[in-house]
C-alpha cells in the first residue's frame, strides 16, 4: 500500500479505523490485523466490565492504535428510560478518552422534541469531556431519512454528524444525485465517516470490487472526497471507519450462507481505493 504525507493540508490528518463488527477472533488478534493492515485504529462499542477497558487500553497502547467509540439508544425502551440509560454509557465511554465517539441516537419512533433531547445531552457531555460526540445517519434512528436529518441541523448548530449515505441510499430508493442542496447541507456537519458502499435496493453491494458497482461506488467516492476537502481546508482531522458488514449486511448464498465476498478484504480495499482518491484530488503528497 502506498505511503502518504500531506502537502498544502501538511498539519492535518486522515485517519483509518476497522470496525470489529461481524470479527470471530479474539480482540488480541482483531487488533494486531488491524494493525497490520495499515489502520490508525479501531471503531468498537465501549466496554462496561472493568476487565475489559484495561484488556483493551493496554492493547490500543501495545499496538499504538486509536479508538473511536460506539454509543447508542436502545430503540425498544421508553423514551425517559433510553434517554437516562443513554447518559449514563456516554459518560462511561466518555471516561475512557476515546478519539470520538460515534452515536446511534434516539428512534424513528421517538417525536421530534425526544430526539432533540438526546441530541442536546450528548452536545452537553461532549463539551465537558472536550471529546466529539458525532451522530450517524442510520435506519430506525432520528437521523433515518435526508429530509429528517435536515430538520434536526436547522434546529441546532452545534452537533456534528457521521456520515453512512448507504442508510440513505436504502430509504430513498436513490444515490441521491438530484439532491444537490441538501446533501451539500449534511456533508458540511459531517467530520466522520462510515464508507459502505450501499444501494438503491441495500445497505451493502455483495462485492465492491466488482465491476457492476464501479458507478455506485464513484458515487461514494465523490461523496467521502468532499467530507474529507471540507474539513481539511478548515483544519480539521478527519475519521473514516470501513464498515462492510457480515452477513446478514453481506449478501450471501442460499441454503450455505456464504458470504459473497470478504469482509475484511472489502474494508481495505475500501481504505485504499478513498487514499487513491485524495491522494490524485492533490490533497496528499506520495
Amino acid at each position: 500500500m502506498l505511503c502518504y504525507s500531506f502537502s498544502s493540508f501538511s498539519q492535518e490528518k486522515v485517519l483509518f479505523f476497522q470496525t470489529d463488527w461481524g470479527f470471530d477472533g479474539s480482540i488480541e488478534e482483531f487488533i494486531k490485523k488491524a494493525k497490520d493492515s495499515g489502520y490508525d485504529g479501531i471503531e468498537t462499542w465501549a466496554p462496561i466490565e472493568n476487565d475489559k477497558k484495561q484488556k483493551l487500553k493496554s492493547l490500543l497502547k501495545e499496538f499504538e492504535l486509536q479508538v473511536i467509540f460506539l454509543c447508542g439508544t436502545n430503540p425498544n425502551d421508553t423514551f425517559q428510560s433510553s434517554l437516562k440509560n443513554y447518559e449514563n454509557y456516554l459518560n462511561e465511554a466518555l471516561e475512557q478518552k476515546p478519539l470520538a465517539i460515534n452515536s446511534h441516537t434516539g428512534s424513528d419512533f421517538y417525536t421530534f422534541e425526544q430526539n432533540l433531547a438526546f441530541i442536546e445531552t450528548a452536545n452537553k457531555l461532549s463539551e465537558i469531556h472536550n471529546i466529539p460526540i458525532y451522530h450517524e445517519t442510520h435506519r430506525a434512528r432520528f437521523s433515518y431519512s435526508l429530509p429528517e436529518t435536515i430538520k434536526y441541523l436547522q434546529k441546532n448548530k452545534d452537533w456534528k454528524l457521521t456520515l453512512d449515505i448507504s442508510h440513505w441510499m436504502v430509504v430513498h430508493e436513490s444515490t441521491l444525485t438530484n439532491r444537490k442542496s441538501l446533501i451539500e447541507n449534511v456533508l458540511n456537519r459531517s467530520h466522520h465517516i462510515h464508507a459502505r458502499v450501499g444501494f438503491e435496493e441495500g445497505p451493502q453491494v455483495n462485492d465492491p470490487k466488482a465491476p457492476e458497482w464501479k458507478g455506485v461506488v464513484e458515487r461514494h467516492l465523490d461523496l467521502w472526497e468532499a467530507i474529507i476537502r471540507t474539513n481539511l481546508e478548515h483544519g480539521k482531522t478527519v475519521t473514516i471507519t470501513t464498515e462492510f458488514g457480515p452477513p446478514n449486511y453481506m449478501p450471501s448464498e442460499p441454503y450455505t450462507q456464504n458470504p459473497m465476498s470478504d469482509q475484511w478484504e472489502s474494508n481495505t480495499y475500501l481504505m485504499k481505493l478513498i487514499k487513491d482518491r485524495i491522494y490524485n484530488s492533490g490533497l496528499y503528497d506520495e
